[in-house]
């Protein structure tokens, strides 16, 4: 059986592009894990056709020992099933080593949501005086008010929003498109943004990114959330916060007033319905706080 090389590697993730139609991160995390996993077994003159149970289980706990995370542990195992699924498929193996190493049980950690208070101020923490500012008004008010990922914001082009209706269409992972509605407030700062200050950030660059950068290109993740960092300080809001905040926020308000689950499952593009039940944790925690502070034997 001919030794295995690293293009194996580009060959496993389009294959998986294909079949699954994986987002790019996810790809990208795939392709990190790997390689990384491959960099450590040529350290030990190894290859990947070499690793057997013990092999990987090594690694496991060089990883442990490097500081790695439960859950990118978790992931990386996950991506090593599916690579050593491929190469079974391929011929390129005989055997699938993975099959013998147990996933890690994670717990469920509850998203960090802020509240309805901390929001608002965080809304209006940007200078609306200033172009810049102005886009990041419109950016919070539309991540707020369709409970978006980073990566679906920032991509938003034109031809996805129709103001006429109030929704935006976006496409999520695995390329899955939803439709959600704006909400009064997230349109009337959309719209005066478009109106007042997309134009001044793209100078004569044509584009039809709805919020560029200050270059006048598409915003990095990186960019964003170091700008919702220094507006989380305006506001005055001490606890961690991340462009993720305000989807948890959107999500557990959404529950807090009401909205089912299932609506929330669809707003998000949950495609499992298990996914979007972490939130109905933080809810009740919510409800349970109100009632202790509130009733009269709480």
């Amino acid at each position: 059986m001919p030794a295995l090389d690293a293009p194996v590697i580009d060959r496993f993730l389009d294959a998986l592009w294909l079949q699954k139609g994986l987002s790019d991160n996810t790809r990208d995390a795939y392709r990190s894990d790997l390689a990384l996993f491959n960099g450590w077994l040529a350290e030990r003159d190894l290859k990947l056709e070499d690793a057997g149970r013990a092999i990987i289980l090594d690694h496991l706990a060089w990883r442990q020992a490097g500081g790695y995370k439960a859950r990118s542990t978790a992931r990386f195992l996950s991506g090593l099933r599916s690579f050593y699924r491929f190469l079974l498929s391929e011929g390129l193996i005989d055997v699938d080593p993975s099959l013998q190493v147990d996933l890690p049980r994670l717990g469920r950690p509850l998203p960090k949501a802020l509240s309805e208070a901390d929001v608002e101020a965080l809304l209006a923490a940007p200078d609306i005086g200033d172009p810049l500012g102005l886009r990041d008004r419109a950016m919070l008010e539309v991540l707020y008010a369709c409970g978006l990922r980073v990566t679906e914001l920032i991509s938003l082009s034109l031809d996805q929003i129709n103001l006429r209706q109030g929704v935006l269409r976006t496409l999520g992972k695995g390329n899955k498109e939803r439709l959600v509605p704006l909400g009064e407030e997230a349109l009337h700062w959309l719209e005066r943004y478009l109106r007042q200050a997309r134009g001044l950030l793209l100078g004569d660059k044509p584009s039809d990114v709805v919020f560029p950068s200050q270059r006048g290109t598409q915003m990095t993740r990186q960019t964003f959330w170091h700008r919702i960092k220094l507006h989380a300080s305006v506001a005055g809001i001490g606890a961690a916060i991340s462009p993720h905040t305000l989807r948890h926020a959107f999500a557990t308000h959404l529950l807090n007033h009401g909205a089912d689950l299932r609506t929330v499952q669809m707003l998000l593009g949950h495609s499992d319905l298990s996914t979007t039940q972490i939130y109905t944790h933080v809810a009740r925690a919510r409800l349970q706080e109100l009632h202790a502070r509130h009733h009269p034997r709480g």
